[in-house]
């Protein structure tokens, strides 16, 4: 079985994803909205990892050595500055939050065909808040674009 594998990179990219939002929220602390809510789905991704814990003990997870090659996602190491460094960093938050969302929807398909109803739930309720992280994310970059790439600095 290679459901570990993907519990793995799952579990690692929602740790990565949370930190990436911490890092944004404080390089970006002067824009309000990005601070608390980057803050706000840190903390979404946190809970996600905690809800996974069960699962990964039940079935275990691929340690990132033994993960195929290319099956992994580096985070934020630190935040550009500026109008157009916002927007870059909201643009590699929403690639991070992407490789969740489509790794959600594989271990999905697997718990559906393991019959794994607490695997079902797990991944239900966090994938819905991974999607409302993308919203939020595509929104917020629709909207500092133009500030970014048009007006004078």
């Amino acid at each position: 079985m290679k459901l570990p594998v993907y519990l793995g990179l799952l579990h690692r990219s929602e740790r990565t994803l949370a930190a990436s939002f911490r890092q944004v929220a404080e390089g970006h602390g002067a824009e309000p909205d990005v601070y608390h809510l980057c803050r706000a789905l840190a903390g979404q991704c946190e809970v996600h990892v905690r809800a996974l814990a069960p699962v990964v003990d039940r079935y275990g997870e691929v340690e990132e050595d033994d993960e195929p090659e290319r099956l992994h996602a580096d985070g934020l190491s630190e935040t550009r500055s500026g109008p157009v460094g916002l927007l870059r960093d909201l643009q590699d938050l929403y690639l991070l939050a992407s490789l969740v969302d489509i790794t959600w929807t594989v271990v999905k398909q697997a718990a559906q065909g393991l019959r794994d109803q607490e695997l079902i739930d797990v991944v239900e309720r966090c994938e819905g808040e991974t999607t409302t992280q993308l919203h939020w994310l595509s929104t917020r970059i629709e909207q500092a674009a133009p500030q970014a790439l048009i007006v004078a600095e």
